[in-house]
């Protein structure tokens, strides 16, 4: 399988630069068909013309983003500069709490290929 993942210019340069190697999102129909092994492919939004293509190497499954971030480091999530709590905050403007309990979260860890 492969997965294309839209990602603003910031966050597009801390995986280029191998420091983000955890993608998070509600663990839906669509992350459910991932596994260990699949291509991911970063596009650099806006033109979305500067790619990173990157293998799954794990999965991580958990009840909700609160529990997620215990487990790593911010500059491997997203940014650095951003505190847990505001991770959290920023991922409730793109998943409901209905999303969220119906189907939990997923950490995909995933090197550059």
């Amino acid at each position: 399988m492969e997965m294309i993942v839209h990602l603003d210019e910031d966050i597009f340069e801390v995986v280029q630069k191998g420091i983000k190697n955890v993608e998070v999102r509600v663990n839906d129909e669509k992350r459910r068909k991932l596994h260990i092994g699949d291509k991911l492919i970063f596009l650099k939004r806006p033109l979305e013309i500067e790619k990173i293509n990157a293998v799954v190497k794990r999965l991580d499954y958990y009840q909700n983003f609160e529990e997620l971030v215990k487990h790593y480091d911010m500059d491997r999530l997203y940014l650095d500069s951003y505190t847990k709590e505001d991770f959290i905050k920023l991922l409730g403007r793109f998943y409901s709490k209905d999303e969220i309990e119906k189907y939990g979260v997923v950490a995909i860890i995933f090197r550059k290929d």
